[in-house]
């Protein structure tokens, strides 16, 4: 990493920025058009998707602390993103972390490019992927942690883990070097937030009562709410990772519209084969685990491997969410691991196995190429790895300096009151 002098910077951020870090090429009105457009679909995603998705599912003394959570991370992870998350993940050449050229956005400017959209709209098309991400970690630790370790929490999140993370997959570090491949977040965001979801979780400790006293969702029309704009969304998340108006955008969007509708009528008819009624929560669940697991295969498999995605993440998701937390016993509270963790580890290893040449430029092992299941597997194991030391070191300093979660009394009164005040009527 070179040495980074804090005058430049100061001169930077005062008066101008230095030359453009930007790829040679044209600017393309319609690739530009549509990564806009795709931006605001993923920030969508977060507010007000997921804020209504997660508040319709806790109990109504805690559904404001709840949509406050999505809505603190938009604003907190948008600030940390300008000062320095995106120079980490995305400048520089290192293997593990990048540089920090472009702290406070250094080095930008209107008319630099990346690729043949402006740097500056590729930078906010991150930045929502690194809001929504610590947005989800929240549903596994909901109804209990206070706000003040949470954002704590999910500020070092942001640097220590996302940003490095980002960096390997796509900031060019070790695993893509290595050929790692994730269309538009499995490890970034999924089995990130997942994994990282579980530890705190964990760490936090079970919701009191749990699971004897039913925690029964408040408000299923604002999480069947949540979930369509999420789907909506999705179709940005995914689509718009071809940073253009291109054929790879077209056949992502199909890739993810597929592989969400597969998985919601395959929870649905497991749920309703096991316990004689499909509910509105399961069929919402399983398409939120489809359109997890699609997301980093939907640049690289067939319209017919997006099925087969859709299908394995309902069936090992619903298990998961279900069985394997029950077995376990830990209070994952909206199945954060159970539905971003293992979606993202199914779509991240179909690449492995599913990947088509002809569709995304690399293939799988059913395509000729054994490898790169090995490779995507390592891939797995590292990002688990990481994001859960380094999840657990910042919990545990959290805790040790002012305490993860919130008093007993805290907890029964609710959350509304007891931290922000107000509640709902």
């Amino acid at each position: 990493m070179r040495k980074f002098r804090w005058t430049s910077l100061f001169a930077a951020f005062l008066v101008t920025a230095s030359s453009a870090r930007a790829e040679a090429g044209t600017l393309n009105a319609g690739d530009t058009a549509w990564v806009l457009a795709a931006t605001c679909l993923v920030i969508m995603m977060t507010v007000p998707g997921l804020a209504l998705f997660y508040g319709g599912l806790v109990r109504k003394k805690n559904v404001l602390a709840t949509l406050a959570q999505s809505f603190a991370a938009c604003c907190l992870v948008t600030v940390l993103w300008f000062v320095a998350g995106y120079s980490f993940a995305f400048s520089g050449t290192g293997a593990l972390l990048g540089d920090a050229r472009q702290l406070f956005l250094a080095g930008l400017t209107k008319d630099g490019l990346t690729g043949t959209i402006p740097e500056t709209l590729y930078m906010v098309f991150q930045m929502s992927f690194a809001i929504i991400t610590p947005a989800v970690i929240c549903g596994a630790f909901a109804d209990r942690m206070k706000f003040s370790a949470l954002l704590w929490f999910m500020g070092a999140w942001l640097l220590l883990v996302y940003v490095p993370v980002a960096h390997w997959v796509w900031g060019g570090g070790f695993l893509a070097q290595h050929g790692f491949i994730d269309f538009a977040g499995g490890t970034v965001v999924e089995i990130n937030s997942g994994v990282a979801g579980l530890v705190a979780a964990l760490m936090t400790g079970k919701r009191r009562g749990f699971p004897h006293e039913p925690m029964i969702p408040h408000n299923l029309i604002l999480s069947l709410t949540g979930a369509s704009l999420l789907w909506v969304g999705w179709l940005g998340f995914n689509g718009g990772s071809a940073l253009g108006a291109n054929a790879t955008a077209a056949f992502a969007l199909v890739n993810t519209q597929l592989a969400g509708a597969a998985a919601a009528l395959v929870w649905m008819g497991i749920e309703w084969a096991k316990h004689g009624k499909p509910s509105v929560l399961g069929i919402i669940s399983g398409a939120v685990a489809g359109l997890v697991a699609i997301t980093p295969a939907c640049g690289y498999v067939s319209p017919m491997g997006a099925l087969i995605v859709g299908v394995l993440a309902a069936v090992a998701c619903f298990y998961a969410a279900t069985s394997m937390k029950r077995y376990f016993g830990y209070d994952d509270s909206l199945d954060v691991f159970g539905v971003h963790g293992i979606g993202g580890i199914v779509g991240v290893l179909a690449n492995g196995l599913l990947a088509v040449k002809a569709w995304g430029g690399t293939a799988g092992a059913l395509d000729g190429n054994p490898g790169q299941l090995l490779i995507q597997l390592c891939g797995v194991l590292a990002v688990a790895a990481w994001c859960g030391l380094a999840s657990w070191a910042m919990l545990f300093v959290i805790n040790k300096a002012m305490g993860l979660r919130v008093t007993r009394e805290q907890e029964i009164e609710g959350l509304d009151y007891s931290l922000h005040g107000e509640v709902v009527p």
